[in-house]
């Protein structure tokens, strides 16, 4: 008797627990379609209360999720964007919530310049839904300008290393013409320097031969 009171008694509080979780569940979709109707008439920072208080209602409402990041994107909260569309992928039932989810949170990534980002998003996207026409253009883009950022990124670093050189450069010669020049004598300081040495040679050439003169014995004349 006690074990059929126990499990009545069960039941019962299941059955009130999934009452609560509908009435939630309905009290929540409620909210979120006043946030879409806001939405469309552009009430951006209305739709957003809507749908916080939606998400409030059910953690788990991945519509509301979805549209409240689509607000935030249309007011130029790229940051609260993304962030709520992260939210929105794990929150996500099907493949197609995926879909729409990695697709515009590929969006906001293009937007904001963060091309590799973009084209994981995009990929993911069509893992989901192969067959979008949109997605699939959106990845090849992505691919292409992150293809040209990293070659400027390349260039740029390439520019950076060559000026380092080039200050290195000056560096080694700065200290080059500082250093006192041994060894190394201008065509005109060397002409000069053999001018005088031969001049000297021909003093000295001179002077031997006047001692070459003096020290030659003179023959006598021979008596006949």
């Amino acid at each position: 008797m006690k074990k059929m009171f126990r499990i009545l008694l069960f039941l019962l509080i299941s059955a009130n627990v999934l009452c609560q979780e509908k009435d939630f569940d309905k009290t929540s979709n409620n909210l979120t379609l006043d946030g879409n109707v806001e939405f469309m008439n552009k009430n951006l920072i209305e739709a957003e209360v809507f749908y916080r208080e939606a998400i409030s209602k059910d953690s788990l409402n991945n519509i509301a999720s979805y549209n409240m990041a689509n607000s935030f994107y249309k007011s130029g909260l790229n940051m609260e964007a993304v962030n709520e569309y992260k939210s929105s992928i794990l929150k996500a039932k099907n493949k197609e919530d995926l879909h729409k989810s990695y697709h515009n949170l590929g969006d906001v990534y293009m937007q904001n310049k963060d091309y590799q980002n973009a084209v994981t998003s995009f990929k993911k996207a069509l893992f989901n839904n192969p067959s979008d026409d949109e997605t699939r253009y959106n990845y090849v883009l992505a691919k292409e300008l992150l293809k040209n950022d990293q070659k400027n990124k390349e260039k740029k670093d390439d520019k950076k290393d060559d000026k380092k050189d080039d200050k290195k450069d000056d560096k080694k010669d700065d200290k080059k013409q500082n250093k006192p020049q041994r060894n190394k004598i201008s065509p005109e300081q060397l002409k000069n320097l053999l001018k005088a040495m031969n001049n000297e040679e021909k003093k000295v050439q001179e002077k031997v031969n006047k001692n070459k003169v003096k020290g030659i014995p003179v023959k006598n004349k021979k008596d006949w």
